[in-house]
């Protein structure tokens, strides 16, 4: 943990490939891990919080401990729908979205958490069976992303969201260590 509030974990960095192209299967098993886990973990990070806790934002300018549930749960949507595409279409160009934008609807602003938990427990089951299954060339699919300018592969696509998730549950575990709750 760092005391910068936007990245307490510290910002991604994408993961190489191993020996002779390779992925280390020791880094996949721990990135699988930590997508598996993440929906106990964020719904236990926010355990006996009240409304009011929810509305707080994770640091000055920066969005709710409820925009940051939803954001996940739109976020590792979209990581689904791009693993799907690159594993059924050669190179696809992906849909960028302003999270941004997203994180100020109404159904970010007025749904209960427990709605995006129930979202993010059924999703993970689906994407773990995905990932689970792929073969080591099917990690180095790749997807074109256009906002960012680069083709990104399922295995940088695995360890970004394998960070996000801790990226976000970090947000909220940092607030309420400040907040003392």
């Amino acid at each position: 943990m760092t005391t910068d509030l936007k990245y307490p974990i510290g910002r991604f960095a994408e993961q190489p490939l191993a020996q002779e192209k390779k992925y280390a299967e020791r880094v996949k098993i721990l990135h699988l891990r930590d997508i598996s886990q993440l929906p106990s973990l964020l719904e236990h990070s926010v355990a006996n919080l009240d409304q009011l806790q929810l509305h707080t934002p994770y640091r000055p300018d920066g969005w709710t401990i409820q925009q940051v549930v939803h954001h996940v749960a739109d976020s590792h949507m979209n990581a689904y729908m791009r693993f799907k595409l690159a594993l059924t279409e050669d190179h696809p160009t992906i849909r960028p979205y302003d999270e941004k934008a997203w994180a100020l609807l109404s159904d970010t602003q007025h749904t209960p958490v427990n709605i995006s938990f129930t979202l993010l427990h059924a999703l993970h089951v689906r994407w773990m069976e995905l990932m689970t299954s792929l073969t080591e060339t099917q990690w180095e699919r790749t997807y074109y992303h256009p906002a960012q300018d680069k083709s990104v592969t399922l295995w940088n696509t695995l360890a970004l969201y394998a960070w996000h998730g801790k990226h976000h549950q970090a947000h909220i575990t940092s607030l309420r260590a400040r907040m003392g709750w």
